[in-house]
């Protein structure tokens, strides 16, 4: 197996003492997992951060082997992780797209939309211009994997965008992040109420 895509990376985790374990998502080839070696290096340290467009190379002997993936940093999100509430909206996404979604299936259009989003969060002036993008990619995230979940992104106040972010805590919980391991919704937890503090 050789691959080579546009990614966005929404997972990383130690392994051994240098590597992480990280999971990307690829519009073509979906949510795909790659050993990079030196992942915690110097140099490798600031591209393998959740949130971040890359330029992946994956290879492997054969489709069961955990493909050896190299990186090159496209888009970093990094100097919006020492803000709190950007840095929480990028978490929360990056691992409600990590956990929910199954391998090796393409949704090009989570793709995208994740893309979006996580520029909206970046670039938006305030929580006001991305949160209806946030709570938008959920509803569009639950639709794609056949739960329902509203068309089109919410409008109105950052008081109405946070009553649609309490509606679909349910399903999102329910549907997608039951029985996984780790408590994923603590990060949307976190960010619910930095937003609540702002509306």
């Amino acid at each position: 197996m050789h691959i080579r895509a546009p990614a966005i990376l929404v997972a990383a985790r130690q392994h051994g003492e240098t590597a992480v374990v990280a999971r990307f998502l690829t519009e073509e080839y979906g949510l795909i997992a790659g050993y990079v070696a030196g992942g915690r290096g110097r140099q490798l340290r600031p591209v393998v951060i959740p949130g971040n467009a890359v330029d992946l190379q994956l290879s492997a002997k054969s489709d069961s082997q955990l493909p050896f993936a190299k990186i090159e940093l496209t888009d970093s999100r990094g100097p919006w992780l020492a803000e709190p509430l950007p840095a929480a909206a990028i978490g929360w996404i990056c691992a409600l797209t990590a956990t929910a979604l199954p391998e090796r299936q393409p949704y090009p259009t989570l793709f995208e939309a994740l893309s979006g989003t996580l520029d909206a969060i970046c670039h938006a002036p305030s929580a006001r211009g991305w949160a209806s993008a946030l709570v938008g990619y959920e509803a569009l995230l639950l639709r794609e994997l056949g739960y329902g979940g509203a068309g089109g992104r919410p409008e109105g106040e950052l008081s109405e965008i946070i009553e649609i972010m309490d509606a679909l805590s349910e399903p999102l919980d329910h549907y997608l992040l039951a029985d996984r391991r780790g408590d994923v919704m603590a990060a949307r937890t976190r960010l619910r109420a930095l937003l609540k503090r702002i509306a």
